[in-house]
């Protein structure tokens, strides 16, 4: 559910005019509270989404040295979705990726330096698209997507407000603040942040009852990989269900963009669930038996082995999507 305050916080919102739009993105420019200043919105919108109500929304958020543009121009997610869209594997949804606040390298996503880049993202941002969009409204589900820097934004950000997200799903994700100075010129944070507020786990115990479905996926070949698997390792022992996977691949665009797909099959399967449940996988390929077996492929699922592929599909195109899947492995 999407958390829409009254009118009046947000003091301006100035946006591209539509007839001069390309590939059906949009920007939005809005005076954040939160920043103390203006911050960039990035906002795909699908060819007559306006006219819909109650629209799905996923925030894509990006990671160092990048902003909001990066998701749509370095990865393509637009084209991935406009796709899958036209299949009729994902219904309409409108891709919101906003800029993390351009602090230095990156924000983390965190409040510090007189700026708080978390409401940037949970209030402004999304006060701001419903106000602009009348497609999106309080029922409008609401899914967060990252990367790197994002993907811990991602994760910190859906656990934390469990109440707000309805799905989690991040690739080549930092799982632990300390992990932010392999990427960043400063140290960071900047100043002392309370570990409570950083700790993933300590977000996943304190909402364990309302924790939406989660899965992340990171590449062998990514300087983030054992971190990864530590907190895969870290979930399966205390029993948090969710879906982990490995794919060939580093921590780079040619990975991101070929598999931000999962993230928005992963949401849409969401939708067509129960709500509340824990959505079951398809898994196909390999298998790496250096991955815990039960919360590879969700809780309560078992293998022989431990699956290294996977892909997540709505249930009455799994034959189809597999063997597609199994031909693009082996292209």
């Amino acid at each position: 559910m999407i958390p829409i305050k009254p009118a009046g916080r947000i003091r301006t919102i100035s946006t591209s005019d539509p007839q001069f739009e390309s590939d059906g993105i949009r920007f939005l420019t809005v005076y954040s509270p939160a920043l103390g200043g203006r911050g960039d919105v990035s906002i795909f919108v699908p060819p007559g989404i306006v006219s819909s109500t109650s629209v799905p929304m996923i925030l894509l958020l990006h990671g160092v040295h990048d902003s909001h543009w990066a998701w749509f121009f370095n990865g393509g997610a637009h084209k991935v979705a406009s796709d899958l869209m036209a299949e009729g594997r994902i219904r309409p949804m409108l891709l919101v990726a906003p800029s993390d606040g351009l602090y230095r390298d990156g924000s983390g996503y965190l409040a510090h330096s007189g700026r708080d880049f978390e409401r940037w993202i949970t209030d402004d941002v999304i006060e701001s698209v419903a106000n602009t969009f009348g497609c999106i409204s309080e029922n409008s589900p609401m899914f967060i997507v990252g990367l790197s820097m994002g993907g811990y934004g991602a994760l910190r950000l859906g656990l934390k407000r469990a109440d707000m997200f309805r799905g989690i799903s991040v690739h080549s994700a930092i799982t632990d603040i300390g992990e932010m100075s392999q990427f960043v010129g400063d140290p960071f944070p900047p100043e002392p942040i309370d570990k409570a507020e950083t700790d993933l786990f300590a977000w996943i115990e304190r909402n364990r009852k309302i924790l939406p479905p989660l899965r992340f996926d990171c590449g062998t070949g990514d300087q983030l990989i054992e971190g990864s698997r530590r907190f895969h390792n870290e979930l399966n022992r205390r029993g948090v269900s969710h879906q982990y996977v490995e794919f060939d691949g580093g921590h780079d665009w040619v990975y991101w963009s070929a598999h931000v797909s999962l993230s928005f099959l992963f949401f849409e399967n969401i939708l067509r669930e129960p709500a509340n449940s824990q959505v079951e996988p398809v898994c196909t390929g390999d298998v790496d038996r250096r991955i815990g077996t039960k919360a590879a492929i969700g809780d309560g699922n078992r293998a022989t082995g431990d699956v290294r592929r996977q892909y997540q599909l709505p249930s009455q195109e799994t034959a189809d999507a597999v063997a597609a899947f199994i031909h693009y492995l082996l292209r």
